[in-house]
């Protein structure tokens, strides 16, 4: 196979190459070998892996079902979620042993075909939206590697950005799928609270976080969360029941939608959108305006929503840190981030944090979807806040990533869809809201925005 065939293989996404292998125009062994090639040529400038499953792949390939929806494709994992046989690290020098089982996300991926061929990196315990760690080092952006692909799912984004593996998991607690999407180029859909299962570990993040997927397509993304969705009886939070096709709803107009369009900051927070996100915001807008729905400038009622998000995740940063084996060996602004939680956010505050959470979601009652930009800017410095105190590299992370955090407070749906390129050739993206378990709307929305305005044929400067 020609490097040129390897390269469109690589990016032909997990939808196509399924049924490739359906067809008997491919078979398993051939995806995974290819994978691995890039992976050994891409990967040693961008770090996106901890682990590579060169082997156990291989042996997988062999056997997996060639019927399913993602029949052979191979994909990642993020370092947060359990593989049988693999350690999550959640980016930290002092982790446990390896699991036994695959988590329920995991092993729906595998019931459907996929292949998981490596463990992406992360920064230490998902805190933060960039991806450095003194266990892994730093993972970079494949449209620039001086820049971050984001975090926390950043090593998932890079891989798929650059081709490297078809599609990956992520987790979102406050942006950490939609920041790496945004970042890099890539569809990130945060589904509502409860829709993906957290078996084995239960809610992440004190109910803020959740699974799902990273994808260059609307249709990958869509098909990514068919196969994952699902609550089981264990799991403490249950989004309302959906019985279709995300991969239908993406290739659906959505009909005349109302939908409020917003670039204003929470309060609290301090920064500005740069003229290259508002441009592509302003864009997105007329693109949305000339597509037939009613499109309005309304702000949300943020309130003290930023407030008490801020609270709630310092406080998971604490419990989170409680689950590892040696503390001593946390990094300083992880373990400065953890005492914050523990002393500022009691147990009494906890409660009515957990009881009372941010309601701001009085505006879905009007309209059908929000619109703000992704993030504040393009993707910053690889290293981002990495080594500097924890409040410096709060303050850098609320300027660079201010709009995602608080649609974790709610447990609505929220998906990053990229809006072109900014000045400095780096990908810029907005972000689309729903009601709870409306992702079929945000599908078949950012469905319509993809067919006006393509981006897949896009590559990154590594690929």
């Amino acid at each position: 196979m020609t490097a040129t065939a390897d390269t469109d293989l690589g990016f032909a996404g997990p939808g196509a190459l399924a049924a490739m292998v359906r067809a008997g125009q491919v078979q398993p062994t051939e995806l995974v070998e290819l994978y691995l090639r890039r992976i050994e040529q891409l990967d040693p400038r961008l770090n996106a892996f901890r682990v590579v499953r060169g082997e156990q792949a291989m042996a997988e390939a062999e056997t997996v079902d060639r019927s399913g929806p993602l029949a052979g494709v191979p994909i990642a994992v993020k370092d947060d979620a359990a593989v049988s046989g693999e350690v999550a690290t959640r980016g930290t020098r002092s982790f446990g042993p390896p699991a036994t089982a695959d988590s329920e996300m995991v092993r729906r991926l595998r019931a459907a075909g996929a292949i998981p061929i490596g463990i992406t990196n992360v920064p230490e315990l998902m805190i933060f939206p960039w991806t450095a760690t003194t266990a892994n080092g730093v993972t970079r952006n494949p449209w620039n590697p001086e820049r971050t692909p984001g975090g926390s799912s950043g090593g998932s984004a890079s891989a798929v950005a650059a081709g490297m593996v078809a599609a990956a998991t992520g987790a979102d607690g406050g942006g950490s799928i939609r920041i790496p999407a945004a970042s890099c180029g890539l569809v990130g859909m945060k589904p509502s609270r409860g829709r993906v299962s957290s078996q084995p570990g239960g809610a992440g993040w004190l109910g803020l976080s959740t699974y799902g997927g990273l994808a260059r397509t609307v249709a990958d993304s869509a098909l990514l969360l068919d196969v994952m969705h699902g609550a089981l009886p264990a799991d403490t939070d249950r989004a309302p029941e959906f019985s279709g096709s995300y991969v239908q709803a993406a290739a659906t107009e959505p009909g005349r939608l109302r939908i409020a369009v917003s670039r204003k900051l929470p309060p609290g927070l301090l920064g500005r959108v740069s003229a290259d996100q508002r441009g592509a915001w302003e864009r997105t807008a007329a693109l949305l305006s000339a597509a037939g729905h009613e499109v309005v400038d309304r702000n949300p009622a943020y309130g003290l929503a930023q407030v008490e998000f801020l609270q709630l995740w310092m406080r998971s940063i604490y419990e989170e840190s409680l689950t590892v084996p040696d503390r001593a060996l946390l990094e300083p602004s992880t373990r400065q981030m953890a005492a914050g939680g523990r002393f500022l956010v009691p147990p009494a505050r906890r409660r009515r944090l957990l009881a009372g959470r941010a309601r701001i979601t009085a505006l879905w009652d009007e309209f059908d979807v929000l619109m703000t930009p992704a993030l504040a800017k393009t993707a910053i410095g690889a290293e981002g806040g990495y080594g500097r105190p924890a409040p410096l590299a709060v303050d850098i992370a609320g300027r660079f990533t201010p709009f995602t955090p608080l649609f974790n407070l709610t447990g609505q749906p929220a998906v990053s869809v990229p809006a072109g390129l900014g000045s400095d050739g780096l990908p810029l993206a907005v972000q689309l809201v729903g009601r709870v378990g409306a992702e079929d709307t945000l599908y078949s929305l950012a469905g319509q925005i993809e067919a006006a305005a393509p981006w897949a044929q896009r590559r990154p400067t590594v690929s």
